[in-house]
């Protein structure tokens, strides 16, 4: 077997001097991970990183990887362009986000063309064991993740916070940056997360503060 390629040097060079106190607690991470197989793949644990800091306008939080095959692509919500089984958090997802936007349904799950516009679609915990919701949720990553908010949230970032777990964070971001709602899970959506119109309220925000809106549309059929 091949040697696995270290997490510090999976991680994007952009956030290497933002982290640099971290670092040591990534390769803590890395040891407590060993060569057990991870959703996402190791190449895309870092994938919500392929943005550099200083262009994040909006950051969305997950809390860990889908634990199904063939879902986890390393961005929070997203899923791979070919799954064809969406998670259903992710169906509430893309049923507000034709709401809100008046946008036909995307031809797919893959929501990293958002990453290019600015969003920060981030995991608090970044891996799982297949099968096993919250499996690696002991290891350090909710510290290394809150470290990455630390060192990239500015006052006109926009914080979209679905659910108690992402509302942990809202002290990282400006009172008046943050859109809160119930999660899109299908046991709490139909309590305020459908027609909370997350992504026109946030290009509102980002337009009041002088930064340009995220083009949220995704690729139609």
């Amino acid at each position: 077997m091949s040697a696995l390629t270290p997490l510090v040097e999976l991680l994007p060079d952009a956030w290497h001097g933002r982290l640099s106190t971290s670092l040591t607690l990534l390769q803590e991470i890395d040891g407590r991970l060993g060569i057990e197989e991870t959703y996402p793949p190791r190449d895309s644990i870092f994938s919500s990183l392929q943005i550099e800091p200083a262009k994040i306008k909006v950051v969305i939080l997950g809390q860990d990887p889908y634990p199904n095959p063939l879902q986890a692509n390393g961005l929070a919500f997203s899923v791979s362009s070919h799954t064809v089984k969406y998670p259903p958090s992710l169906k509430n997802i893309l049923r507000e986000y034709e709401s809100d936007l008046s946008k036909p349904s995307p031809c797919n799950g893959d929501l990293s063309s958002w990453v290019g516009e600015g969003v920060l679609l981030l995991n608090t915990i970044l891996t799982c064991r297949p099968g096993e919701s919250l499996s690696h949720s002991e290891i350090g990553w909710q510290e290394f993740t809150r470290a990455i908010l630390e060192s990239c949230i500015t006052s006109p970032s926009v914080g979209i916070l679905w659910g108690s777990h992402a509302q942990k964070y809202r002290e990282l971001f400006a009172p008046e940056m943050v859109i809160e709602s119930p999660h899109p899970s299908p046991l709490s959506a139909y309590r305020g997360f459908f027609e909370s119109k997350p992504f026109t309220r946030a290009n509102a925000l980002l337009k009041s503060n002088g930064r340009q809106p995220i083009d949220w549309t995704l690729r139609s059929a």
